[in-house]
């Protein structure tokens, strides 16, 4: 009887395009056995009865199956198993093309953000409408110049939750009415993340109105805010208004998207109403 043509772990990595280490990790799997393993050497030979199933491997993993399904259906082969097998994987792309459009979107606003701070004149203050906010709110006090403190109260906040939320230019600091009516910059009374529509988010969050705010971005950091905030409150009584609730300030570019302290920019915007 002629013996099979064999072909060499290597030539068969060519023939289906894939590694030898693929090959050895099917094997380890028990989803494709060699045909012959040379016992003095060690080598690994295949046949053409190793093709089949690794041409269904190939075909299984274009759709993304995780190996442990395709091994269970090398096992249990039949019409309705790879139906079944398949209608679920399907289900499992559309569950992840909707998880890539959430991640999408999030992408999306933290570019918008960033192009708008990077394009936006500094030192200026403005009046803006800014949009409804959802935020999570946290009530502290916190000494503006204590970066230290600033920067192990944020990591607390990102510790709570199971997505990474915590980063460029979502976690913000606040003064409350009452301090900002009063020239009391000194401290900050809260603390707040702000919640794209995209975000999974675990506890309580607080909605805020759109509004009408005095808005300044400056280069710098928290510890450059007080003079911010008297600038601002100087410009907004000038203007005819009063704050109407507590401030937001976030520093839109720091260590998260350089190492260069002259570049980063933060954002104190007060919400107004006429005296």
């Amino acid at each position: 009887m002629a013996l099979p043509q064999l072909f060499s772990i290597g030539e068969m990595a060519k023939i289906f395009h894939l590694s030898v280490s693929s090959l050895r990790h099917y094997e380890a799997l028990g989803l494709v056995t060699p045909e012959y393993v040379d016992p003095s050497t060690n080598y690994r030979y295949y046949s053409v009865r190793q093709f089949e199933p690794l041409n269904t491997i190939r075909y299984l993993r274009a759709m993304d199956m995780p190996l442990t399904e395709i091994a269970d259906f090398l096992q249990n082969r039949d019409v309705e198993t790879i139906e079944e097998k398949l209608r679920a994987q399907k289900a499992a792309v559309v569950q992840k093309q909707k998880e890539l459009k959430r991640i999408e979107r999030k992408l999306d606003a933290r570019l918008s953000q960033l192009q708008d701070v990077r394009h936006a004149p500094l030192g200026e203050i403005t009046l803006i409408h800014s949009p409804a906010l959802r935020l999570f709110w946290i009530d502290t006090a916190l000494t503006a110049p204590d970066y230290s403190a600033l920067e192990l109260s944020t990591s607390r906040l990102a510790a709570a939750q199971a997505e990474a939320l915590v980063f460029l230019g979502k976690v913000g600091f606040s003064v409350s009415q009452e301090h900002l009516n009063d020239g009391s910059f000194g401290q900050y009374d809260g603390e707040f993340l702000v919640l794209d529509e995209a975000d999974r988010f675990a506890g309580d969050v607080i909605d805020l109105p759109a509004s009408l705010c005095a808005c300044v971005r400056f280069r710098g950091h928290h510890a450059e805010s007080p003079a911010q905030y008297r600038r601002l409150m100087q410009f907004i009584r000038e203007e005819g208004y009063t704050a109407a609730g507590f401030s937001r300030e976030i520093t839109v570019i720091d260590y998260g998207f350089t190492t260069d302290t002259e570049k980063f920019v933060t954002e104190i915007m007060i919400p107004l109403q006429k005296v």
